[in-house]
């Protein structure tokens, strides 16, 4: 039985959306359409989290079990809030550390995924989205340097959000996160990778 961890924000548990369709319970869906046998995902993410608060979090669960495999997705709270990238490099750093950790050091079995591009929702009419959009940009280009130095998975879903983030299908009611839709497409990309090592 495979077992997997999410760790992230609200687009991890899916804001405005039902539990069965946030982006880890379609993984895992797809995952035993498939024919993989994988429990339910334990999800530890939070609306509003940023870095130092998902690191306390986990620290607090005190989980003693490790994972098939582990998905991050962390930062977008941290651009939102002004953090500076030299903050958001150590602590993603430390969350990276932990996922490894957690697959028993089998760096492969840890997938990062990019953040969302929320300037480009109706959320943001009135805010400067070219700024926001240079800044996640930055904090990706981050994000994806730590993971590939580690040997880590990226899975790129940013551009997806900035195709959709204008589309009512593909939105929330909020007119900021996303719909099952758009989770779809990215729970696509993991269950391939996932695929692909468990076959390896």
């Amino acid at each position: 039985m495979h077992t997997y961890l999410a760790l992230g924000d609200s687009y991890t548990i899916g804001e405005q959306v039902s539990g069965k369709d946030n982006f880890p319970n379609q993984v895992v869906e797809k995952l035993r359409n498939i024919g993989i046998t994988i429990s339910e995902p334990l999800i530890i993410a939070q609306t509003g989290w940023t870095t130092d608060e998902l690191l306390t979090s986990i620290r607090e669960h005190n989980l003693n079990e490790t994972f098939s495999f582990v998905t991050l997705l962390i930062g977008v709270n941290n651009q939102y809030r002004n953090r500076s990238i030299e903050n958001y490099q150590d602590e993603f750093s430390q969350l990276l550390n932990i996922a490894i950790a957690y697959t028993k050091g089998i760096t492969t079995h840890v997938i990062v995924v990019s953040i969302p591009d929320w300037g480009i929702t109706p959320f943001a009419e009135g805010r400067n989205r070219e700024q926001i959009e240079q800044e996640i940009n930055n904090y990706n280009t981050s994000c994806k340097e730590i993971a590939i130095a580690r040997n880590c998975h990226f899975v790129e879903i940013t551009e997806s959000t900035r195709k959709n983030g204008i589309l009512a299908d593909y939105l929330a009611n909020d007119g900021l996160h996303p719909s099952a839709k758009e989770y779809n497409i990215w729970a696509e990309k993991i269950t391939k990778i996932v695929e692909q090592e468990i076959s390896k």
